[in-house]
């Protein structure tokens, strides 16, 4: 028996509500500091959050599930896996002693909060106005690479300040201009991110070269977009 639109619809919302579960289930890996395990559970609420939002385009669920309010729905999500639970690994590990991890965690939420309730967050071409408050990719690659703490918090400060100006961050699925290199670097730093957290971030991987590579990509193309203007 075929689905009809309005239950297709009904379950992109229970795709994405299935990111909360992968939220829960990253906090009792950090709960004992499994940090690679951690990681895995949110690379795929990442993965979830990537191909939700096509799939609620495609069945219009603003239209055939109106009932449950997606945009809410992912919020709460991507507050809880880019935000809030990266945040407290970065508290929570050797990562930032004493003090330095207090400033982390308050700079991290509570810009964050305010990000997310931002009406400018999107660009006209459905990239982010300001850093998009995707600590989860920056905190997994600060413990790939662990550098000093100096600079964690150096790199903190600065993309807390970038949230509220006016740089562009691209969308690798929905920023059009570059999407054919944009969309296969992401899901390279998908595979990179899991390769890293599986093997609880050893340092001779390979893995971790190719997420700084590509978290580089990521971080700078929008910007590199409002420098270089678009050939017609």
């Amino acid at each position: 028996m075929r689905m009809t639109l309005p239950q297709k619809a009904l379950m992109v919302h229970l795709l994405t509500a299935t990111g909360a579960v992968f939220a829960m289930l990253a906090v009792l890996a950090a709960a004992n500091d499994h940090w690679g395990m951690m990681f895995l559970w949110l690379v795929v609420a990442f993965v979830v959050d990537g191909i939700d939002g096509p799939l609620a385009r495609r069945y219009d669920v603003k239209t055939n599930a109106a009932r449950f309010d997606g945009v809410l729905m992912d919020l709460i999500i991507d507050y809880l896996t880019y935000v809030f639970i990266p945040a407290y690994a970065l508290f929570s590990s050797d990562l930032l002693p004493g003090w330095t991890g207090w400033c982390a965690i308050i700079v991290i939420t509570f810009a964050s909060v305010i990000y997310f309730a931002d009406t400018r967050m999107k660009t006209q071409d459905y990239s982010f106005n300001g850093f998009p408050g995707c600590w989860n990719m920056v905190v997994i690659v600060m413990f790939a690479l662990k550098p000093d703490f100096w600079l964690i918090l150096f790199t903190i400060s600065v993309l807390a300040v970038a949230m509220f100006l006016p740089l562009k961050f691209i969308h690798p699925v929905r920023t059009k201009r570059w999407r054919k290199v944009s969309l296969p670097i992401a899901l390279a730093w998908t595979g990179f991110a899991a390769w890293a957290a599986w093997v609880d971030f050893d340092p001779q991987s390979w893995a971790h070269l190719g997420l700084t590579l590509t978290s580089v990509y990521l971080l700078f193309a929008g910007i590199a977009q409002q420098i270089l203007p678009e050939q017609r």
